[in-house]
């Protein structure tokens, strides 16, 4: 049973958010304060973080930046008011998705359901893809950049994946919106230039990922021979 840790200030929310996770099969726990969060996520165990940005000691976006500085572990941050700039933000330290706040239990899970399929090994991994510096492993959700690994977040990786099965076709933002969503979701194309973004900085200083304006992403890299062109 897949392991979660809600990491919110509000002590009325975890016993009946845990009590419906159950249905579900997910078993959640509540920290209430940051370093309480960040201790326990140190023990290890945790599956994915439920994430809210208003909490006490410091926010969830400092919160997020410590997690994101020893672990790629899902996040899946609460924004208040559902603003914007929350969801940028949140995006731009490395969350994997967000969910305004006031939500619906059922869409939380929906959204958990996904960084965790998302993160989760394929049933039948087609084997390593080359590329010239670069080598993606989809059965170990690992990448090397010229010899070294790439610590990639849950959403990073599978944006990379996508490109990279199919080198050098152009992937609108909402192609890659909908395949990292898992579902259809109001379109917020701010995110995938985000993601897009934070993934081609950690691919530096391979000329991984091309942007074509007013189409938008490709995989650049030239497939080394044996693999998919």
């Amino acid at each position: 049973m897949p392991r979660l840790l809600l990491i919110d200030d509000d002590a009325q929310l975890g016993e009946p958010l845990a009590a419906y996770f159950a249905r579900f099969d997910l078993q959640l726990e509540q920290a209430t304060r940051p370093s309480d969060g960040l201790a326990r996520l140190r023990e290890g165990g945790f599956d994915a973080v439920i994430l809210d940005v208003m909490l006490p000691e410091q926010d969830g976006f400092a919160v997020c930046k410590a997690i994101r500085a020893s672990s790629d572990i899902p996040v899946v941050m609460l924004t208040a008011r559902g603003e914007v700039m929350d969801r940028v933000v949140g995006l731009e330290i490395g969350a994997d998705d967000y969910l305004p706040k006031p939500f619906e239990p059922r869409e939380l899970v929906a959204r958990i359901t996904t960084v965790l399929r998302r993160r989760r090994a394929p049933a039948a991994a087609d084997g390593r893809l080359r590329f010239d510096g670069l080598t993606i492993d989809p059965a170990t959700r690992s990448v090397q950049r010229e010899g070294s690994e790439v610590e990639l977040t849950g959403t990073e990786f599978d944006l990379l994946l996508m490109l990279a099965r199919e080198p050098g076709k152009v992937f609108s933002r909402d192609d890659i919106l909908n395949h990292l969503r898992g579902h259809e979701a109001e379109l917020y194309t701010r995110a995938v230039d985000i993601v897009v973004s934070r993934l081609r900085k950690k691919l530096e200083p391979l000329p991984a990922i091309k942007t074509l304006r007013n189409a938008g992403y490709t995989l650049a890299l030239r497939a080394q021979q044996g693999d998919r062109a």
